[in-house]
């Protein structure tokens, strides 16, 4: 099995726009996921940390990265595909909210 990080993007009037019931459902989706196993959280403000040349880290606050949608949330998943992972994540809260989520696979470091 391979390893994915999903990144959900989306905000809160995607979320309130959508059916409440098409919401529960992706919840209840959620939830299935996290008793298969997956890691999931919600974002909260990151810190940026940078140590360039090993000369000492400095942290700054708020994102690195800009979208049109903040980032609401991170799932790791294992599946055998991109494609299982893909259409995993196709049911959750940002998927069908009116947000977006990617789908980054994970490699070994050595």
């Amino acid at each position: 099995m391979a390893k994915f990080v999903a990144i959900g993007y989306g905000d809160r009037d995607g979320y309130d726009r959508t059916d409440a019931a098409v919401r529960d459902e992706a919840h209840a989706h959620d939830a299935l996921l996290r008793e298969a196993g997956a890691l999931m959280g919600v974002a909260d403000a990151p810190v940026q940390v940078s140590n360039h040349g090993g000369a000492g880290a400095t942290v700054g606050h708020g994102p690195f990265m800009s979208s049109a949608l903040p980032v609401a949330g991170f799932t790791v998943i294992e599946t055998a595909t991109v494609e299982e992972a893909a259409e995993l994540v196709s049911k959750t809260p940002c998927a069908v909210a009116q947000g977006v989520v990617e789908v980054w696979p994970l490699r070994e470091s050595s």
